[in-house]
């Protein structure tokens, strides 16, 4: 075989095959840096695009956790104001209700039963508008026109999807006329405990405003007294059915977000199944290329001697 002093294919080939090396441990040591086989769009567009994409789902659903962790937090507010407010045999409606039975008594004092009803009303009203979250009450709302009035029904976003390239938002609707124990500035009394009912017979007032002390033994106030226990006991039932309604709510708000969670972890699992290295094949890969580019060096540096060796032919 003829030596050629302008072209040394030996170190040609040694020094193409050393290049090689290089490159192949320079994506490995990028993956081991970071810890992903596709870290760019240029290590391999497709999954790049389809991780970059469940990634920027992820984030949709986070923002869905915690919007419904907020939403949580409000029923679960509205949800103990209405117990609450339902009471039991010290208070709120329930002792209501036990004070007007027991003011049917005759001969009885009913002006200092009314002094208990006026602090049980003015406590419900009380508890009413505490309950209020991030500004927002769904028992004691404003029914008035104007930017500041409550919405007549509100979206709790609960889920997120995306098929293709469309969106999909999943939300609970709530209506607040379903909760409304009083209407504020609104011209007529729309709420659970301040609208009035009755008739000539059983009197006109509702539960927030119902008095007692000046009735008698009378048939007439006795039949009055009967309609407001009647009023009462439905106001009971009616805020009873509005706590249930709350509670599958909040059932339903805590399912979902769960539900969310264990989504989003899925999705992270997805990702790392399409970008994600295997830092046991990489540990082994690197060692494996650190050797052959050592060898590849030696390669070079025996290579680079033949041309010393034509020296010798002149000698």
């Amino acid at each position: 075989m003829s030596s050629s002093l302008l072209t040394n294919s030996s170190a040609m080939t040694a020094l193409q095959t050393l290049r090689n090396v290089s490159s192949q441990l320079a994506t490995t040591q990028n993956r081991i840096s970071t810890g992903q086989r596709v870290s760019t769009a240029a290590d391999n567009s497709a999954y790049w695009s389809i991780a970059t994409s469940m990634r920027s789902d992820n984030a949709a659903l986070s923002a869905v956790s915690d919007s419904l962790g907020l939403s949580a937090a409000m029923v679960d507010t509205e949800y103990t104001a209405l117990n609450t407010i339902i009471g039991d045999k010290d208070s709120g409606l329930t002792k209501l209700q036990a004070l007007l039975v027991e003011a049917k008594t005759a001969g009885i004092d009913r002006t200092k039963i009314q002094s208990e009803i006026t602090q049980i009303q003015q406590d419900m009203q009380l508890k009413a508008d505490s309950a209020t979250i991030n500004g927002i009450n769904w028992l004691s709302i404003d029914t008035s026109t104007g930017s500041t009035a409550t919405p007549t029904s509100f979206n709790l976003v609960s889920s997120y999807s995306r098929v293709g390239g469309t969106p999909t938002i999943g939300s609970i609707t709530v209506t607040t006329a379903t909760f409304a124990l009083y209407t504020v500035n609104g011209a007529t009394k729309t709420g659970i405990l301040d609208t009035v009912t009755g008739n000539s017979t059983t009197g006109f007032a509702s539960v927030a405003t119902l008095a007692i002390g000046s009735l008698d033994d009378s048939a007439a106030d006795q039949a009055i007294l009967d309609g407001y226990i009647t009023q009462v006991t439905a106001a009971i039932n009616t805020v009873a059915s509005a706590a249930a309604n709350l509670g599958a709510i909040k059932n339903r708000i805590a399912t979902n977000t769960e539900f969310v969670k264990n989504l989003i972890d899925s999705v992270d699992r997805g990702i790392g199944q399409l970008v994600d290295a295997d830092m046991n094949a990489e540990s082994t890969r690197l060692q494996a290329l650190q050797t052959q580019q050592q060898l590849g060096v030696q390669a070079l540096s025996i290579a680079n001697q033949n041309s010393q060796s034509i020296l010798s032919l002149f000698k």
